[in-house]
């Protein structure tokens, strides 16, 4: 069975995240604190079971004070020119 449920450029998004997450210097469990959640909801993400809305996106990238425009970029620039949704 694989590791997640979500494929192809999904791993871009999580990847992202994580790295995001860990130059922070935040643990999973502080992140999700900081979006008024449980260490799941972030370990679940991370381990590409979950997907991320952009709402969701914004306010994590906020929550590792970052700012979401400038880690979407880094995002898009991981991205196939065309991408199968």
């Amino acid at each position: 069975m694989p590791k997640t449920i979500f494929g192809g450029e999904h791993r871009h998004l999580v990847a992202v995240l994580v790295e995001a997450r860990q130059a922070s210097g935040l643990t999973q469990a502080e992140l999700a604190a900081r979006v008024g959640k449980d260490q799941s909801f972030v370990s679940i993400i991370e381990r590409g079971q979950r997907r991320v809305d952009v709402l969701e996106f914004v306010a994590l990238a906020r929550a590792m004070n970052t700012d979401p425009t400038q880690l979407f970029e880094r995002l898009a620039r991981r991205l196939a020119k065309v991408l199968t949704i």
